[in-house]
């Protein structure tokens, strides 16, 4: 079982590392029309993209999408207990929750682990997480759907679901440059709540 674990990690690095070679630089305005900018590592689109439908659930098992969260702002942060820079950034995604979490931003942190609720609860546990909801995706299904090729990997989504960017890697979520930009974020969307 350790042995799969670990073929399933280095196939995923392997396969971030391949895309990340393959990707050329965003294209500045006036570029071929591409408007692709940078904030506080989110590489931001020209206009929102649609999300396909995802299906996971919560800690108690009960099945959720996207259409839950709508009317808020929400950091959608694609991890797992076994991946280690996930390990370092999860206290400053819990810590954002602590600060904006509410009614108009949520931390979404879907966790991809194929055991399922108790490993993700006993890595709350041990790392002490305590604002973060638990959302999980066993099947893992939600990394292809995104097209998310390496974890961690954060959408930053609309309150109408769409995606406005990504960030692929770790980032310090509660930290002052990232709780600005988000409260910018959230402020320009409050004509779009429910």
């Amino acid at each position: 079982m350790q042995t799969r674990k670990h073929l399933w990690q280095w196939i995923v690095l392997a396969t971030a590392l391949a895309a990340l070679s393959a990707c050329d630089e965003p294209e500045s305005p006036g570029a071929g029309g591409k408007t692709t900018r940078y904030a506080s590592g989110f590489a931001l689109w020209a206009a929102p993209r649609p999300v396909p439908a995802l299906a996971f659930q919560n800690g108690e098992g009960r099945a959720l999408g996207l259409n839950d969260f709508r009317g808020k702002v929400v950091v959608m942060n694609i991890w797992a207990t076994w991946c280690g820079p996930c390990r370092e950034e999860m206290p400053t995604l819990d810590g954002l929750q602590a600060k904006l979490g509410g009614a108009d931003l949520e931390v979404l942190a879907l966790s991809v682990d194929q055991a399922g609720p108790p490993v993700v609860r006993e890595f709350f546990k041990e790392i002490g997480i305590k604002h973060l909801k638990l959302y999980i995706d066993h099947s893992a299904q939600a990394m292809f759907a995104l097209d998310v090729i390496g974890v961690p990997t954060t959408l930053l989504l609309d309150r109408e679901g769409r995606e406005l960017g990504r960030l692929v890697g770790t980032a310090k979520w509660d930290g002052p440059e990232m709780v600005t930009f988000l409260k910018s974020v959230i402020d320009q969307t409050q004509g779009d709540k429910r």
